[in-house]
């Protein structure tokens, strides 16, 4: 475990020298300031004269939000996979591992440290983002998502999903290469997810099918809808369930415990893939 802790404040100090933490925070305070901006005039917006009443503003207000939290999953999915990407493949091609191989250093401490060491930095800034987010909203609109804390977890989950698998590709694959199929996998699972949706407006139980095998074989999209349900009013969810729910940006309903605990397996099982990949391979 000592070891595994070792990895894992070494990533951290990677992370902290390569300034991309910093560029992380900068960019994010910039992002929430113009997105505030936004924001902060939707109580002066009119229709045909008439100053918007609370009820429009709210549900602009949540439009607003859900479009602005998509794009932060697409940024984090993106930043987790090219984060992952260079952690084990990395090692191997700047002959880290040998040096670090050759000391009472098991693989799997290895992989654990890694995959620890870029989890939690990723959790934690995903729930000061999201956090500032939704004070930002509130601040200029009045809006609070119906389960916030829901939302933070569930976007955080779809980060660390994207994150095991590319790390689980680099116990194999060159650094780039992995980052490729990982984002290139991540986009592939959005669109099968709006897909499946559509298939079930025009009741296409084989395009419907596409759908459910996105959300089981990268659950991603699946943690996005997860978000989405979290942070939209009901009288979204209701709008969504009448007609099946297609979009991106709308969802009937949330996820079930069953899904979750699947979601939760579904990351234990590639770990051990990688796990197994990791010990077979030569430093």
């Amino acid at each position: 475990m000592s070891a595994t802790w070792t990895i894992t404040r070494l990533t951290w100090h990677e992370l902290v020298r390569r300034r991309l933490v910093l560029a992380l925070l900068i960019c994010t305070v910039g992002v929430i300031g113009l997105t505030g901006w936004g924001f902060a005039k939707v109580p002066g917006l009119h229709d045909h004269g008439q100053r918007l009443t609370p009820g429009e503003i709210r549900v602009i207000a949540a439009q607003l939000l859900i479009l602005v939290m998509f794009m932060f999953s697409f940024v984090l999915a993106l930043t987790c996979a090219f984060l992952a990407a260079p952690a084990i493949a990395g090692d191997w091609e700047s002959g880290v591992a040998l040096a670090l191989l050759a000391r009472p250093l098991r693989r799997g401490e290895l992989l654990c440290g890694r995959w620890l060491g870029l989890a939690l930095p990723a959790v934690a800034y995903t729930a000061l983002a999201v956090a500032l987010e939704f004070g930002v909203a509130r601040w200029t609109t009045g809006y609070v998502p119906r389960q916030p804390v829901v939302a933070v977890a569930a976007l955080a989950a779809e980060g660390l999903v994207l994150l095991t698998l590319t790390l689980a590709l680099s116990t194999r694959l060159a650094t780039v290469t992995a980052a490729v199929i990982a984002v290139v996998g991540f986009g592939a699972m959005w669109m099968g997810g709006i897909a499946g949706a559509f298939g079930q407006v025009f009741h296409n139980g084989a395009i419907s099918t596409v759908g459910t095998v996105t959300h089981l074989l990268l659950p991603t999209d699946g943690m996005w809808r997860a978000a989405t349900f979290a942070l939209e009013p009901r009288l979204f969810a209701a709008q969504a369930a009448a007609h099946a729910g297609a979009g991106a940006f709308e969802a009937a309903s949330g996820p079930t415990p069953a899904y979750l605990a699947f979601v939760g397996a579904w990351a234990l099982g590639v770990l051990g893939l990688a796990w197994v990949s990791l010990r077979g391979r030569e430093p």
